[in-house]
């Protein structure tokens, strides 16, 4: 598993390979309970179609984000659109 400093250099790895992207939300660090394992989570749009999948994890589609960033795990979450209020 991975440590928070690892988790750290995978995100921004991450980040810059998707870059550009308009259905990534958001890019972030979430701790696996119990100890001190990191893993990434990408936010993705729920906007793409599901048909547009390469993959998919628990049922959610990966849409080419790789499962996991010089051995830091990605966790996948479709969420909703964001919108000015």
């Amino acid at each position: 598993m991975a440590g928070i400093e690892e988790a750290r250099v995978a995100k921004a790895q991450l980040a810059s390979a998707l870059a550009g992207r308009d259905d990534v939300r958001g890019i972030g660090i979430r701790r696996l309970a119990p100890g001190d394992d990191y893993e990434l989570q990408v936010n993705l749009s729920g906007e793409r179609g599901a048909g547009a999948a390469t993959g998919a994890t628990d049922g959610v589609p990966t849409d080419g984000v790789p499962a996991a960033v010089r051995g830091v795990g990605v966790h996948v979450r479709v969420v909703g659109a964001l919108h000015a209020q």
